[in-house]
């Protein structure tokens, strides 16, 4: 988009990821109230951010013009978009140049969805991470010979039919690592809409009131040629049904068990004290016999920093034991104390999103998208 057409425009949170991605330089005026924007920041190698509540500009902007520069794009952002597009407004009337205001807010931020090619697969398919760059989320999804499934899809599902039609495939698994507890999953009504089989590991579904098939030790997932192996890496500690895949003998999803600069926190459905045991079985026992070659994609991410120069989130197994903080205690009594002592803040709205997932409650639209706002917040280190 051109900064000349005209003195005001719109940014979608697509040109937005982008700009991100590509390091592009952005300054960024958030216009919520401090606690929010303290809680929950558009991040970027390149962005610079300040906070002025939208309420200390409504007399006048000359606050805010004082400390925007003249060198760089300005992006003005607020939760749906309203209170931004009108300060942007403000600073155009005032003389301000090249300014934009994010279109559907922090709400679209939160909900956009990028591919990101992994690599190709043995047979021929293809990988592809989708970023939910502005909730930290991370789903996934296997291509090969007209066939696909999904993995940890969030619940924008549109944007995974659209995305296999492109691939001259049909959505056939969508499969859950396991009961989600920062977002609601969007599994089981992609597989509805597609016609595929939903996949849910049973020891997180004893409370879920509709069918599924169970994801368990043993089984084999076969896409077009491409199996997903469901094998030997039954998982718990995030939650006590976690699952990882083996895909290609290559990849190793882990859900929320382990990511690039954590591991999973144990304690979403109040059983940190009973779980943390097998968290760190799962690390130090079953993680640690598998190949350290096997590159590790989490369902999350905490930082922007850990995205990739293409944008994927993603690192070697061997080297994250040298480097993430989570894997260096390896004495079982420290790692107890380490896991479940100054935990981070719970993700918003984290019990509702468990019962929601659980097919026990049925809040719409809007309700969910309010249920999801905040970072995902499901590692130990992410404060």
């Amino acid at each position: 988009m051109s900064a000349t057409t005209s003195p005001l425009q719109t940014m979608t949170a697509g040109e937005l990821t982008r700009r991100v991605l590509n390091k592009e330089p952005l300054f960024i005026l958030d216009v919520r109230n401090d606690s929010d924007a303290a809680d929950w920041q558009i991040e970027g190698e390149s962005i610079e951010l300040i906070n002025i509540p939208y309420f200390d500009l409504l007399e006048g902007v000359d606050a805010a013009l004082e400390q925007l520069p003249e060198d760089k794009d300005v992006l003005v952002v607020c939760a749906k978009e309203g209170s931004s597009k009108f300060v942007a407004e403000q600073l155009v009337e005032a003389g301000k140049r090249r300014v934009y205001y994010l279109e559907g807010g922090m709400k679209a931020w939160s909900e956009h969805l990028e591919p990101v090619l992994i690599g190709k697969l043995q047979d021929g398919g293809s990988l592809y991470q989708f970023v939910r760059i502005g909730k930290g989320c991370l789903s996934y999804m296997a291509v090969s010979a007209g066939e696909a499934a999904v993995i940890d899809a969030a619940r924008m599902i549109d944007v995974y039919s659209a995305f296999a039609a492109e691939q001259g495939a049909a959505i056939k698994y969508v499969l859950d690592t396991h009961l989600h507890a920062d977002h609601i999953s969007g599994g089981r009504k992609l597989a509805e809409q597609t016609g595929g089989t939903y996949w849910l590991p049973p020891k997180d579904a004893e409370e879920v009131t509709f069918d599924y098939e169970q994801l368990e030790e043993g089984k084999v997932v076969t896409v077009g040629n491409t199996k997903i192996e469901i094998q030997p890496v039954y998982s718990p500690g995030h939650t006590i049904g976690s699952t990882s895949f083996i895909i290609d003998n290559r990849y190793l999803l882990t859900g929320d068990i382990l990511f690039v600069e954590s591991i999973g926190r144990p304690d979403l459905a109040g059983k940190a004290e009973d779980w943390v045991g097998d968290l760190y079985t799962t690390l130090h026992e079953r993680y640690k016999s598998l190949p350290d070659e096997l590159i590790v994609l989490p369902a999350h991410f905490g930082k922007i920093t850990e995205l990739g120069k293409d944008g994927a989130v993603s690192a070697r197994l061997g080297d994250l034991y040298e480097r993430n903080p989570g894997l260096q205690i390896t004495a079982e009594a420290e790692f107890r104390r380490m896991v479940t002592e100054n935990l981070p803040q719970h993700p918003n709205s984290y019990q509702e999103i468990r019962q929601t997932n659980m097919g026990k409650i049925h809040p719409d639209e809007e309700q969910q998208r309010e249920m999801e706002i905040g970072p995902n917040r499901c590692a130990v280190h992410d404060k």
